[in-house]
């Protein structure tokens, strides 16, 4: 069973409930068809009933829950809930009300932080930022949590590295240029998502354009302490680095570049040194290899809030709520 089937399934063990606040997205209304037909979680759709049914002409999404935020008799509850979160920032009934109807991301949010829904999905048609500052203003970050940041599942096909061709690469859609300590996080947290995810031991190799010293610069000085505090706050991890991608990932080259390392070879796990290698990594591998990309997946967030991709596709937003729906079932 490939890796979003066994996703897909854990899904349908313990369903959840999904918010999906872009309902104007074709897209986004034939992955939740989609979701419907296979029993994958319950769901949500934010937006007018008219609307979505034109939107959706001849898909079936007669399963889901469709909510107006300006007919919902939550909305009150809602703002009022909107209005004791923010008020140090300066949050007004008015100010929540106009946020609530006119921003389904940010109803969308509260009806998780309400408990009314399990995670959300977005992103089809709104920037990164747009998906996360909700998130991140009314969830905050989960408990011992030091960053949010965020990851791609890729699943390769024919390859017999990683986890038969399943990796994490980390953080491929948040967090510009993190320092050493933010990079240790980073790695610490994309370990447990692939523990998670994957139900494999994560292999964690800290990435740069030197392997072990064969070149001196400060973005290698910073992966190199990111790799020592990290050895140090997660002892029970096998993490390693500094790495190029070659000796992290392919046996013989870990062994010829990094002999005295178990996880040179044998990594599942990469951690990019910033945002630009991340991100422009993991559509090289998306688009040359014909890899799956399934995110960028949020981790550090109180209560699962996902982001897509604005090129992607139905089947991508299937795969990213079957995720969610596995993550909110951990959060339990």
């Amino acid at each position: 069973m490939g890796f979003i089937d066994a996703i897909k399934e854990r899904a349908k063990q313990n369903k959840k409930t999904i918010v999906l606040p872009e309902t104007n997205d074709r897209r986004t209304l034939e992955a939740a068809s989609k979701i419907l037909a296979e029993g994958i979680a319950n769901l949500v759709l934010v937006g007018n009933k008219e609307e979505i049914e034109k939107g959706a002409e001849g898909l079936d999404i007669s399963k889901a829950t469709i909510v107006d935020p300006m007919n919902s008799d939550k909305l009150n509850s809602y703002i009022d809930l909107l209005v004791e979160l923010r008020k140090n920032k300066g949050m007004t009934p008015e100010k929540a009300k106009e946020l609530l109807t006119k921003d389904y991301l940010f109803y969308g949010v509260t009806m998780v932080k309400a408990g009314d829904a399990d995670g959300m999905v977005a992103g089809a048609c709104h920037a990164t930022a747009d998906v996360l500052r909700p998130s991140l203003q009314i969830l905050k970050t989960a408990p011992n949590t030091k960053l949010v940041s965020a990851f791609f599942v890729m699943v390769v096909p024919n390859c017999e590295y990683g986890a038969n061709g399943t990796f994490i690469f980390s953080d491929a859609g948040l967090n510009q240029n993190p320092n050493p300590e933010e990079l240790a996080a980073i790695a610490g947290s994309s370990a447990k998502s692939f523990e998670l995810l994957v139900q494999e031991e994560p292999v964690v190799a800290m990435l740069s354009h030197s392997t072990k010293g064969s070149a001196k610069h400060a973005d290698v000085d910073k992966v190199v302490e990111a790799t020592k505090i990290a050895k140090e706050s997660y002892p029970e991890l096998k993490i390693d680095g500094e790495f190029q991608a070659d000796a992290a990932m392919v046996p013989s080259v870990g062994a010829s570049k990094a002999p005295g390392s178990e996880i040179a070879g044998k990594a599942n796990v990469l951690v990019f040194p910033d945002l630009d290698a991340g991100n422009i990594g993991y559509k090289l591998v998306q688009r040359l290899a014909k890899a799956e990309a399934y995110g960028p997946i949020t981790q550090g967030i109180a209560k699962p809030v996902n982001d897509l991709s604005r090129g992607c596709c139905a089947d991508d937003i299937v795969g990213v709520i079957a995720i969610t729906a596995v993550q909110a079932a951990a959060t339990e």
